[in-house]
Formats: structure tokens, sequence, C-alpha cells
């Protein structure tokens, strides 16, 4: 313990940097507790849907779209997403996968169900990059 001290006198900076890190650590794997939106891999998003009739939304711009996205996924980009959730109404009980380019605007999305009253919520993790990484098969065109 007293080695420990010393260290953190004579280096302060690694030691702000060390617990600054440890932070960040932590608040990632608590803010998927606390939010209540887990993040799924691509195979897990597979599972979902073949088992649970899971639905897929897609929140990218229509360009995005177009250019490739998972099989019978809905199109709601981001920016009208509080606006349309009345086409989401018949989806309620069922499991929900949000999905964009990279996995932020997902996430995005799944807060803004929450603030609606969407419960079985899920944010693909690394969005379409991932699926497509993952060697998965993407719809072209609208």
């Amino acid at each position: 313990m007293e080695q420990l001290i010393e260290f953190a006198g004579n280096h302060p900076e690694l030691f702000v940097a060390f617990f600054f890190v440890l932070g960040l650590l932590l608040w990632g794997f608590l803010a998927e507790q606390i939010s209540g939106v887990a993040s799924l891999v691509p195979q897990e998003a597979i599972s979902l849907i073949n088992h649970e009739n899971a639905v897929v939304i897609d929140v990218r711009e229509d360009n995005e779209y177009s250019q490739g996205h998972i099989l019978n996924s809905i199109h709601i980009p981001l920016n009208t997403l509080s606006k349309k959730l009345g086409r989401l109404e018949k989806y309620r009980s069922k499991p929900i996968i949000t999905s964009c380019m990279s996995g932020s605007r997902s996430g995005r999305a799944c807060s803004i169900l929450k603030k609606n009253g969407f419960e079985n919520l899920h944010n693909l993790k690394g969005g379409i990059v991932a699926w497509q990484n993952a060697n998965l098969p993407l719809s072209k065109g609208k």
C-alpha cells in the first residue's frame, strides 16, 4: 500500500489517467444496465429474429438504407422517429432491435422508444458495419 501511495505521488498524471480509464470502462458496463437496453452482436440479433420474431427498425437516412439493409427491417429515420411511433404500436409486445450504421444513432432511437413505453429493446452493437463484417446479407433498394 505504501508503494501505491508513493507511485501516486511520483506519477499523479498516470494515476489520474488510470482512474479515468477505469471510470470509462465501468460507465460502459453500467450504462447498459441502467438504460435497460441490451446491446446485441449480429449473431444474437439473428437468434432473436428467428426465435422470438423480433422486429428490426433501421434509423438510418434514406440514402444509407437504400444501399443495403437487414431483410424485412422497418425504415424510420431517427429524425422522424418521434413523429412516426404510431407505425410501431403493433410491435409493442415484440422484441425490437434498432440498427443504424455503427450503433450510435440506434442507441438514441432506443432511448426515444424507451421514453414512449416500449420495453423489450435491443441495440445492434456495431450496426450495419458489424452486420457486414459478420458476412451477413443485406437487402438492396427500398
